[in-house]
């Protein structure tokens, strides 16, 4: 195995685990729910035909973690209470003078503002810079996605720049604002910590209360 695969992270009532062939029926069904949600972000082939997954879920996850297992990637689900709620995937490991990773990720729409994806990210990242060994981590998000910008300026992710035609979505070559963090910007404490310490964390459900009239 890799450097720091496979791991399993958690805080609280969120797990951090490596993504399984028997995640398909639940990955699946989250997909088919949320695909309205998703579908302006998703990364889409130049040429046509179906993105990522399209092809067959089970050959993909076999992909990734023979990636993961190379160290090349770290590809995660988000566990709330037990209950599939969303992925994150750190790719494009590289070692060296590098030293790097990218980040990606999605969360079910009604799990969606609760804190659960920027502690996940925090996990990730502190996992990242401390047992895999990276220097660097990076997101690179199209300026339209508020939600997806905000997990990683919760986190101090810094802006530093404009990646033009970057990633092809939805039939286009889309630009992508870049955020990073190194090491030296969290050192000593972490990601997490300094997440918490800002008065994050996870919030519970809001409660399905009928109201009388």
């Amino acid at each position: 195995m890799s450097r720091g695969w496979p791991a399993e992270l958690r805080y609280g009532a969120l797990t951090v685990r490596p993504l399984r062939i028997r995640d398909a029926a639940a990955w699946r069904a989250e997909r088919l729910r949320n695909r309205e949600w998703l579908a302006p972000w998703e990364a889409t082939p130049p040429s046509g035909g179906v993105g990522e997954f399209g092809q067959g879920y089970v050959e993909a996850i076999r992909v990734l973690r023979r990636e993961a297992r190379a160290g090349l990637s770290l590809p995660f689900v988000l566990m709330v209470d037990g209950e599939f709620v969303g992925q994150l995937t750190v790719s494009g490991i590289a070692r060296g003078s590098v030293s790097s990773g990218a980040v990606g990720y999605w969360i079910a729409r009604r799990f969606a503002g609760r804190g659960i994806m920027p502690t996940a990210l925090a996990l990730v990242v502190d996992h990242c810079f401390g047992p895999v060994g990276l220097h660097r981590v990076e997101a690179n998000i199209r300026p339209e996605n508020t939600a997806s910008r905000r997990v990683v300026e919760k986190l101090g992710f810094r802006l530093e720049g404009t990646r033009v035609r970057y990633i092809h979505i939805a039939g286009a070559w889309r630009d992508h604002l870049s955020y990073a963090l190194t090491v030296e910007d969290v050192a000593p404490a972490g990601v997490l910590a300094r997440w918490l310490a800002s008065g994050g964390g996870i919030r519970p459900a809001p409660r399905d209360v009928t109201a009388s009239h």
